[in-house]
């Protein structure tokens, strides 16, 4: 493959190697060791470079000076003179070797110390010719090498490189690997907080919710997605049985009074966040009871009021206020005047009102919305023996359940949609199927057939299309195709409008919905919010919910106190790297709670129950994590970790620790246009003793399998101090800081040598291929301290 041109400049100073990195997005730095022409040749990045900045042009980086304080080495130094040099194999052997180790002799004259720290990762998934894998490295969503090809990969976790492939499937932005980690060890808490966070209602999601994360799931590709929904559904329960600890009242009142209107999913969750932020928070509603449609749409087969009821009872536990039964526009409780009495004033009052179909006759059908309405409130009563469902989404299907579950002998669904494209959520749409619901994909309502003011059934034609070119709504049909369906009750499932007669003429509206800020929710009047269905139309659960939260946070920043923070537990881990758990890394079915058989189902029991404990924590060692576990092939790096160095640019100085990390396009903490310009290597202490160890497969290779830098202090026989990194085992160079604390103190005796390689791999995560480098990195650290100790 040939390399395609780009425009190359050879740097004269740091500071034009800068403003030539600065002149477009496009530019990358060239220094020998980076193998970037090998990058560009085989179209490695998902876009090719537009300028190659030469920094071996740049005069003065090409020193190696060494005093009474350390050693400074430039940044365009090469390898071999640092394997070389009297005064580095005399004072810093370990640099010296590390150097020597760095593949063949040829590389080493060509390769510069800030090029070999400064390199691109080295995982072929990363370096897949035209970028055949868009790995999380380079801005994909998923690294290939967790269920791949992975024996040269990290055994001591993931990098979290930005949200995991579920994270950005899911409307809220749930953090779901972190959650999920924290419920497989048990850390139920943290996990609730952690979900708290962005979702303030998981046992309602956990049981209504389309599921979007697991769309999105990693495995899909490999198995089954991980059923995310039953863990959230089991925290969700906990959280509600803890709720004086996880939902507790604010410590500090705020000042700040805010009116909801409208108790469904999207005022609640606006409630919430507001109310966590120490607002006084009262919530409007026209119903008896809160909730909205979580309350009197959703059948109880798959949320029980019990559930709602108990989340509300949480609220009120917080301090937040219901007056229900209060129609907002009526009488002096105007939104005028709530704007009046109010600091803020969120507008969430939902999609309740049933689009017509305007056809002669069509009085003698009936709402959806009503028919669920009328269950949650009365328990329903006979539909008929045969109904006919006008609809294809989630609600009709819920509609047309319901009607089979009060006795209904026959149900048939409609829908223009063809049978592949149905907006019900597949799962919904196969317990229909299960419960011997008839599907009727591509028929339009035609003609209402009555007699004698009866309703007798309807004439249905065929839908040739749903929408227009352009991805418009406009249905077309087949007026020589039609079917007559016979039914006692037509039950209408085709979408819901918003009513808006309580606002005022002062509010913005368009086509039915108000007209928000789309970042914010603000409406036109200022201190006015909207959000959820009324402003979207009719969304889901999760959507909704996602707009109150959005809502608080923009009226919080409004008082001047910015966005609702989450309260989360600790991180994954002393490297801060995520724990990949070995179920995660073979082929499993995911948890599937069963149904009770057909003739037991009911339509005011819930059909499944809530996994158990040790069932959800199985399911979430299945949770792979999805970061990336490419190591860091640099050979310097560990040992200039091990030696406390410094690394300078043209912009700051960074210590070896934080140097290193895992990020797209690179495996520093350092800006694109930011230049290595030396490195600081402190003198030793007396006393020190120093050992680098790598392994490889061929000398003539320049990727270590392991490497373990050792510099520790030894007086009469005894470790005063240790420095000890690992090299090629994770995402970043490791210090083993748990080996060098139980190393000071005392001496290097083979036992304790044994007890030492033991601490440095306790914790590890080998993925199916690597669990050989576990034994590596115990032997290379015998080694390393070996020969500290003669």
């Amino acid at each position: 493959m040939a390399l395609k041109d780009f425009d190359h400049v050879s740097a004269t100073s740091v500071a034009s190697a800068v403003e030539a990195l600065q002149s477009t997005t496009d530019a990358v730095a060239i220094a020998g060791g980076t193998d970037l022409l090998g990058i560009l040749k085989d179209r490695v990045h998902p876009r090719y470079a537009q300028v190659v900045v030469d920094l071996k042009t740049v005069p003065g980086l090409s020193t190696l000076d060494h005093d009474k304080r350390g050693l400074v080495i430039g940044a365009l130094v090469s390898i071999a003179d640092v394997a070389n040099h009297p005064l580095v194999k005399e004072h810093y052997a370990l640099l010296a070797e590390a150097a020597r180790a760095v593949a063949s002799p040829q590389l080493r004259n060509q390769g510069t110390v800030g090029g070999n720290i400064c390199q691109e990762p080295r995982c072929w998934y990363y370096r897949a010719p035209d970028n055949q894998f868009h790995c999380l490295r380079k801005g994909g969503d998923m690294c290939g090498a967790v269920l791949g090809e992975n024996r040269f990969h990290s055994i001591f976790g993931a990098a979290s490189l930005g949200p995991s492939p579920c994270s950005s499937g899911c409307p809220a932005e749930v953090e779901i690997p972190q959650y999920l980690e924290h419920v497989r060890a048990g850390r139920m808490t943290e996990a609730a907080q952690v979900l708290l966070g962005k979702n303030p209602m998981p046992a309602i999601t956990g049981r209504a919710c389309p599921h979007f994360c697991e769309l999105t799931c990693t495995r899909t590709g490999f198995d089954e997605a991980v059923s995310i929904r039953a863990v959230e559904r089991h925290v969700g329960d906990y959280i509600l049985d803890h709720v004086d600890e996880l939902m507790p009242t604010p410590r500090r009142n705020s000042g700040k009074h805010v009116a909801i209107v409208g108790a469904g999913p999207a005022g609640l969750a606006a409630a919430y966040y507001l109310r966590q932020r120490g607002h006084e928070v009262t919530v409007f509603d026209a119903q008896p009871e809160a909730g909205g449609m979580l309350t009197y749409c959703i059948p109880a087969y798959r949320l029980p009021k019990t559930v709602v009821a108990r989340l509300i009872n949480a609220y009120r536990q917080m301090g937040i206020t219901f007056v229900l039964g209060k129609q907002v526009g009526r009488g002096k409780t105007t939104v005028r005047r709530l704007r009046q009495d109010y600091d803020a004033v969120f507008l969430a009052t939902g999609a309740w009102k049933q689009k017509a179909l305007k056809l002669d006759g069509e009085s003698l059908l009936r709402s959806g919305i009503d028919f669920l309405t009328d269950i949650q409130r009365t328990g329903g009563s006979f539909p008929g023996k045969r109904v006919l469902v006008i609809g294809g989404g989630s609600v009709a299907v819920d509609v047309a359940i319901s009607a089979r579950r009060l006795g209904a002998q026959e149900v048939m669904m409609a829908c223009l949609e063809a049978r592949g494209s149905m907006p019900a959520v597949p799962e919904d749409l196969e317990q229909a199927a299960r419960e011997n619901i008839e599907l009727l994909p591509s028929w339009g309502p035609h003609r209402i057939l009555a007699e004698g003011g009866t309703l007798r059934g309807m004439e249905l034609v065929k839908c040739t299309s749903v929408f227009d070119a352009d991805g418009h709504f406009k249905p077309t049909f087949d007026p020589a195709v039609t079917t007559t369906v016979l039914a006692d009750t037509i039950l209408l499932a085709i979408g819901q409008a918003t009513d808006l007669g309580y606002l005022d003429a002062s509010i913005e509206t368009a086509r039915g919905l108000i007209v928000t800020d789309d970042a914010t929710g603000v409406t036109n009047v200022p201190g006015v919010y909207a959000g959820g269905d009324v402003v979207t139309g009719p969304a889901t659960v999760v959507e909704a919910m996602v707009a109150g939260r959005r809502a608080a946070e923009a009226i919080s920043a409004s008082f001047g106190l910015g966005k609702t923070r989450a309260k989360v537990g600790a991180g994954a881990g002393e490297h801060s790297l995520d724990a990949i758990h070995p179920g995660a890394l073979a082929k499993s079915r995911r948890l599937v709670v069963l149904e009770p058989a057909p003739e037991r189902l009911h339509i005011r029991a819930e059909d499944t129950a809530t996994a158990g404990l040790g069932e959800v924590q199985d399911e979430a060692a299945r949770c792979a994590n999805c970061g990336c576990v490419a190591v860091n092939a640099s050979d310097l790096a560990p040992a200039l970790m091990a030696l406390k160095a410094k690394i300078k640019t043209n912009r700051r100085t960074v210590p070896a620790d934080e140097l290193f990390a895992a990020r797209p396009y690179g495996s520093t903490v350092l800006d694109p246009a930011e230049v290595v310009t030396a490195i600081f290597v402190p003198a030793p202490r007396p006393s020190t003793r120093q050992s680098f160890q790598k392994f490889r497969l061929r000398k003539a290779i320049d990727f270590p399998i392991v490497s373990v830098a050792a510099s520790l202090v030894v007086e009469k026989g005894t470790v005063k101090d240790a420095t000890i990194a690992l090299g090629a085992v994770a995402p970043t160079p490791l210090r083993a800081r748990k080996v060098e604390e139980f190393l000071v103190g005392k001496p290097l005796s083979p036992e304790n040598l044994e007890i030492a390689t033991a601490i440095a791999v306790k914790g590890v995560f080998p993925l199916e291929h690597n669990r050989y480098k576990i034994q590596l990195v115990r032997e290379l650290l015998r080694r390393a301290l070996s020969a500290c100790a003669s």
